[in-house]
């Protein structure tokens, strides 16, 4: 039986006998051993596209189906099927669904939206695309400005050999920093938004962070893009792309729907309802309902609307999604216990962590939150590990605002900020490299990605901290 197949069965038989068990898992009784499932699809991700690059390529999703029954299986024999299902059935509801319907709609939309026309991938052009696109990830959220941009931006460069550096500052920039004024702009943020954090509070207080950032990756990009032009460049030929046609953008009925994702995900923080549904545990309310299914029609939507030569012409398919869907699937079901862990606090496995990010005489360590934070969303998915800590200082979201501001600011750019030293710390950054490669660029294996990260980020990121998170 196909791996897919046989987990659909798994949860089937997991889930009906214990709806009513609730989804927590209590960390503190966790052993380490239970990260192994989530380390393993880690490296899964790591290595096999490096030693086994044809398999990958064919059978992704059956690794992350395989890590999954790995964790999967044994929890149930341990905890029983009931606590089990439930945690399943959590991860599902309240996290796994609604993060792969909000990609899925920003995903299409973006997609239906052509910008026709031949830009060329000079070093000024490309800066200024990717300034373009640090400012609209706040507002139109990191995923869907990556989806709008990051194809005429390898378009107008496509006739550059060396188009991978682009890429690479286009996850720093637009796929992750750029996301860090607005909850639009990222889920960790608007996971702090539900919880009470003012809508605005982090332009007030992560502004000058992210104008550093950003600025800093800008300069640093147009430098190296004109060693590029000046010393390696080698232009085709002939450019792919002709100038036969003036800049324009085809598709416009998708912005009308793009303000419907942006008006749908600030009606659901916005919207307080007492009407909630339990399932096997997992409160889900009406206005996380009411998002999705809305998000869903705005999909459905997109692709009956958009005409069939914007897709043609954005070389539109499903290939990027479906990679990130059955990835993230795995990571999603095999990170329960570590969030678990994590949650458990000094008396968890990773109580070190937590304790690291508190001062001798109680009070917490803004710098220490900065780094533990980003580090753990370099891995981790940014969303619950910003929970983690949060919670970690207190989770009163009006004292964190106001008496320990400089912690919530250094949460906040941590988990934004720091998505950004992995290919599976954000999801644009898989959704943004699957499109690339798609399209012909060869992109850095994960370690090697992260030698660009390495070598570029974390040298500011130590700036960053000696500055404003001391």
């Amino acid at each position: 039986m196909p791996a897919p197949r046989a987990l659909g069965l798994l949860i089937t038989l997991l889930v009906l006998p214990g709806l009513a068990v609730a989804a927590d898992v209590d960390g503190s009784t966790l052993s380490v051993l239970w990260g192994v499932p989530f380390a393993g699809i880690l490296l899964s991700i790591a290595l096999m596209p490096l030693l086994a690059p044809i398999f990958w390529h064919h059978h992704f999703g059956k690794v992350a189906a395989a890590w999954g029954l790995a964790f999967l299986l044994p929890f149930a024999i341990a905890f029983g099927p009931g606590v089990a299902g439930a945690s399943l059935v959590h991860a599902l509801l309240a996290e796994y669904i609604p993060f792969v319907v909000l990609l899925t709609a920003l995903f299409t939309v973006a997609g239906g939206i052509y910008i026709r026309g031949n830009l060329h991938g000079s070093p000024g052009l490309n800066t200024a695309l990717l300034a373009i696109g640090a400012l609209l990830a706040s507002f139109m959220g990191t995923t869907g400005a990556s989806m709008l941009l990051i194809r005429p931006l390898i378009r107008a460069n496509d006739n550059r050999r060396h188009v991978a550096h682009v890429v690479v500052f286009f996850i720093f920039i637009v796929s992750n920093a750029g996301g860090s004024l607005t909850p639009l702009g990222d889920p960790p943020l608007f996971l702090g938004f539900l919880k009470g954090v003012d809508f605005f509070w982090t332009v007030g207080h992560i502004f000058p962070e992210t104008l550093f950032l950003v600025g800093a990756l800008l300069a640093i990009f147009f430098l190296l893009d004109t060693w590029y032009c000046r010393h390696r460049e080698e232009v085709l030929p002939a450019d792919p792309t002709p100038d036969s046609r003036s800049i324009g953008f085809d598709g416009k009925i998708n912005f009308a729907l793009l303000g419907a994702v942006v008006a749908l995900v600030l009606l659901s923080g916005f919207w307080k309802s007492s009407v909630a549904f339990d399932v096997a545990g997992t409160l889900v309310g009406l206005p996380g309902i009411v998002r999705d299914a809305g998000l869903v029609l705005v999909t459905l939507a997109s692709l009956w609307l958009t005409p069939r030569q914007v897709h043609a012409d954005n070389q539109f398919g499903w290939a990027p999604m479906q990679e990130v869907a059955k990835l993230f699937a795995g990571i999603f079901l095999t990170i329960i216990p570590v969030i678990a862990m994590l949650k458990a606090g000094n008396q968890g496995p990773f109580g070190a962590i937590i304790s690291a990010v508190t001062r001798p005489d109680g009070a917490p360590d803004p710098a220490m939150y900065f780094w533990a934070t980003g580090l753990l969303s370099s891995f981790l998915d940014n969303a619950p590990t910003y929970l983690v800590f949060f919670n970690t200082a207190g989770g009163d979201a009006a004292v964190l605002m106001t008496t320990l501001a400089p912690t919530l600011a250094a949460i906040s750019a941590g988990a934004v900020f720091m998505g950004a030293n992995t290919y599976i710390g954000n999801a644009p950054n898989l959704m943004v490299k699957a499109i690339a490669e798609d399209r012909g660029v060869k992109m850095p294996s994960f370690f090697g990605y992260m030698l660009w990260s390495g070598g570029i980020l974390v040298p500011l990121f130590i700036v960053m901290t000696f500055i404003w998170f001391r």
